[in-house]
């Protein structure tokens, strides 16, 4: 073990783990869709870090937007203003969901969250959310307590704000209702028209158009659309947490644009800087901002608006557009979703491959009849092998890094790469899956 690695593991916390056993990659280099660890060996970045570094490693734009401004204004208390809050500021309302007219700046999509809730709290008067199980949207109080899976576990009796209720996911691989599409109805968004006419004092539902960390869920396209309608009937907000899934990753600006649909809140982080700096954005409604006109306005963080962020965030949209990313995540996404679903048909312990742009999900099952995932949340919890690590552990083992999750990889590449990145992502995970088909029910002793 490297003096490096040596000294994180000694002085620093591994998050969303148990602590030994811990060895973390040093990394010395990035650059593109590419990343370099000390002993000199390269790494396809197959899910962009943590599906965040949408522009790739060391956009030059980027960076030396950022250095401008660190000679320029490198910190004001945001009482104050700069030229680029309100450049980003218009920028932002070219480019959001029509109906989004003021933002609040933080520095993570945890604490865009928080905002969000907050303010929907505050707007309604009321406490209640209600969230789904296959979510996450954040580690600090109020975001934890509305995450779904088992993140919240840990902390829920000590760092969580009470009044969230669990609704059922679109997830119809592994319907939680036991349904089949279309045949359904799409029950699960009728199930929360049955929560809120029996649930009272609820403030707002929060989903994640594009379910992330937990699946690259995407809904039937007549999801979101009835979500919307259902929260507007019954008076609820409807807050969008696009942390993930904006910023070009499924094709669009953002996720909802997908569906024609206008949230009340809309969150988001990640892509906004391609991750280059920590910045979170919560984007309310015009008739939210009116609200708060003359009531006040409780939040705030010392670096709430930080001059840098924000800089990185113009030169970030600059480079969405000038190098046309969203047009080219819905182009490159089509080709990586053909190629993997041509790996995913030769393998018998591939049950679903799904996702929209260049954001997808292999999603594993060791029965491809009765759907049976190899691992569930509790062998996380419990720190179990999972199959899906063995698998990404073999990915690395070819040079491809790819984020796994309890029973599913996330195939999420900077927006900028190349066919042949696909291919040499594809496959090894062609390869590699092999571990898996070995565990199968049809091949196990």
């Amino acid at each position: 073990m490297d003096e490096v690695v040596e000294d994180t593991v000694r002085y620093t916390y591994g998050t969303w783990r148990k602590q030994r056993g811990w060895k973390p990659l040093h990394i010395v280099d990035a650059e593109g869709c590419y990343f370099t660890d000390a002993s000199g060996k390269k790494y396809l970045d197959f899910s962009s870090q943590l599906v965040c570094v949408n522009l790739g490693h060391r956009n030059r734009n980027v960076i030396e937007a950022v250095k401008n401004y660190l000679e320029k204004t490198p910190y004001l208390m945001p009482a104050f203003t700069c030229e680029v809050r309100a450049e980003l500021s218009r920028k932002l309302v070219e480019i959001l969901p029509p109906g989004l007219r003021k933002f609040f700046y933080s520095t993570s999509g945890t604490e865009a969250n928080e905002a969000a809730l907050k303010i929907a709290r505050i707007y309604t008067g009321r406490h209640k959310i209600i969230a789904r199980y296959r979510s996450y949207h954040g580690a600090t109080a109020a975001s934890l307590a509305v995450t779904g899976d088992i993140r919240r576990w840990y902390a829920e009796a000590v760092d969580t704000v009470p009044g969230t209720v669990f609704a059922p996911d679109p997830y119809c691989y592994r319907c939680p209702l036991k349904l089949t599409y279309p045949e359904c109805g799409v029950a699960c968004a009728d199930y929360v028209d049955y929560m809120l006419s029996y649930d009272g004092n609820v403030a707002a539902v929060i989903v994640e158009p594009v379910v992330g960390t937990n699946g690259v869920i995407v809904p039937p396209p007549e999801y979101m659309p009835k979500l919307r309608e259902i929260t507007r009937r019954h008076g609820v907000l409807l807050i969008a947490d696009e942390v993930m899934s904006g910023w070009g990753r499924t094709g669009e600006w953002f996720a909802v644009n997908h569906w024609n649909v206008e949230p009340d809140i809309l969150t988001t982080a990640k892509g906004i800087t391609s991750a280059y700096l920590p910045l979170g954005l919560t984007a309310t409604s015009e008739k939210i901002s009116e609200y708060f006109e003359d009531h006040f306005f409780p939040h705030g963080h010392t670096y709430e608006a930080h001059p840098l962020t924000l800089a990185a965030a113009v030169a970030a949209i600059d480079e969405y557009r000038r190098l046309n990313l969203i047009d080219r995540s819905r182009r490159m996404g089509e080709y990586l979703g053909k190629r993997l679903k041509e790996v995913g048909d030769k393998h018998p312990s591939v049950g679903e491959v799904r996702g929209l742009g260049l954001f997808w999900a292999v999603d594993l099952t060791k029965n491809q009849r009765s759907r049976a995932p190899f691992n569930v949340p509790k062998d996380k919890y419990s720190g179990a092998p999972l199959v899906v690590d063995q698998v990404a552990a073999e990915m690395m083992k070819q040079g491809v890094f790819v984020m796994s999750w309890i029973n599913h990889l996330v195939v999420a590449p900077p927006l900028i790469v190349e066919k042949e990145d696909i291919d040499k992502g594809v496959e090894a995970l062609d390869s590699a899956l092999k571990v898996a088909d070995e565990k199968t029910e049809k091949n196990a002793p």
